[in-house]
């Protein structure tokens, strides 16, 4: 544990790192109190477990402004809910667009579809920050273009794409929107019905700082998608069919019970801080790392410049150093945790120019400070005197 204690991590587009302590307090308690299975019995250890899903998804609820909290189905994290909605909504022939910066979570599953269901897939093109124009995104639209798939921020570039513009367009059109919110939720003001957002997938081990193994996925009432698994629910268990009601027709097996108490204390941490203050801090620290990255000769930083809007993400690339070399020897040397290589997102890489080379990139918490940031500016000038 000492040893752990003593790394700054800045890998907070991975997982956050560390929770809060009543994070753990809440796991801990539900392993030792609420450990039953939920919806699976009437006794009170079973109801209390069930309570622990129900107010999770009512704080959720609060988070995203949905009005009806069963309308969002538990997942073990984001590319699991992206699967439920993507596979449980296109039928063959569908026309798909996504952006030239999805995550494999997106990529993967719209191009199975491709040779599986005959999906036609459109990947609009982005500027080399990530930057969307979204005049771009409407002209992609075609008479059977069944649904919008959006990365709401890179996790490359930390760019930030207008996702309110976009589903006034796919509102206007009848055409279902599906949001990515990996790097935003949490992080970044998420209202699904001023946004016109029909699926919103979103992990709960990254910017709501609850355990690994939880996330979920918002399902408007008008949207209607087949189940990606099938079978107990606790519910209607006489009928050979999925169940209809919400949101048990989305949950088959058992739940995370003790995860999901971690994640609404995680939410709860967040809605006392406020998405507002959080993004601010975030934002400040990514300015101070950027500035500082640039007075190095030879750093390129991607993503948006100084002074736009991103998230928390700041990836970069030293000119003559291998990316995973440089990320070895933060760790080894400086005790710097980052990420090196491709991020799951050939897509963003190819998008940034990058898809040879691979950044390293790091990402801020609501934890770090600014010295954290300092001493990753430092290493990375002493990093870039070697190669010199």
């Amino acid at each position: 544990m000492a040893e752990a204690e003593s790394i700054i991590y800045l890998d907070h587009a991975a997982t956050s790192w560390p929770k809060p302590p009543e994070v753990i307090e809440a796991v801990v308690r539900a392993m030792e109190q609420d450990a039953a299975n939920p919806g699976r019995g009437s006794h009170q250890m079973a109801v209390r477990a069930s309570r622990v899903l129900f107010d999770t998804r009512k704080s959720l609820a609060k988070l995203f402004r949905i009005h009806n909290p069963n309308d969002i189905a538990f997942a073990l994290n984001t590319t699991m809910a992206l699967n439920m909605a993507i596979k449980g909504l296109l039928q063959p022939g569908d026309h798909v667009i996504a952006t030239a910066i999805e995550h494999n979570s997106v990529r993967r599953p719209l191009e199975y579809l491709k040779r599986a269901l005959s999906v036609e897939v459109t990947y609009v093109e982005l500027g080399a920050t990530g930057e969307m124009n979204v005049k771009q995104l409407e002209r992609s639209i075609q008479a059977k273009t069944k649904l919008v798939v959006v990365n709401h921020s890179s996790n490359l570039l930390g760019s930030i794409i207008d996702i309110a513009a976009i589903g006034e367009i796919t509102r206007k059109r009848g055409i279902k929107l599906l949001v990515d919110a990996a790097q935003t939720a949490g992080l970044v003001d998420i209202d699904v019905e001023a946004m016109g957002i029909d699926m919103l997938a979103f992990p709960g081990h990254k910017g709501l700082l609850g355990p690994q193994g939880t996330g979920g996925l918002y399902i408007h009432p008008d949207v209607e998608l087949m189940p990606l698994m099938h079978g107990g629910t606790g519910s209607q268990s006489e009928s050979v069919e999925q169940p209809t009601v919400r949101p048990d027709r989305y949950e088959a097996g058992t739940q995370n019970t003790p995860g999901i108490a971690g994640l609404k204390a995680g939410i709860q941490h967040v809605l006392h801080e406020t998405i507002q203050k959080i993004h601010t801090r975030e934002w400040m620290l990514t300015q101070r790392l950027m500035e500082g990255l640039s007075a190095v000769n030879g750093v390129r930083i991607l993503g948006p410049a100084l002074g736009r809007s991103r998230t928390g993400i700041v990836s970069f690339i030293i000119d003559g150093a291998d990316p995973s070399e440089t990320a070895f020897i933060l760790d080894q040397h400086y005790k710097i945790a980052v990420r090196s290589g491709f991020h799951c997102t050939p897509l963003a890489h190819g998008t940034a120019g990058t898809l040879e080379t691979g950044a390293v990139r790091a990402s801020v918490g609501c934890f770090t400070t600014e010295s954290e940031v300092d001493t990753l500016i430092n290493a990375v000038k002493e990093i870039k005197q070697h190669y010199s």
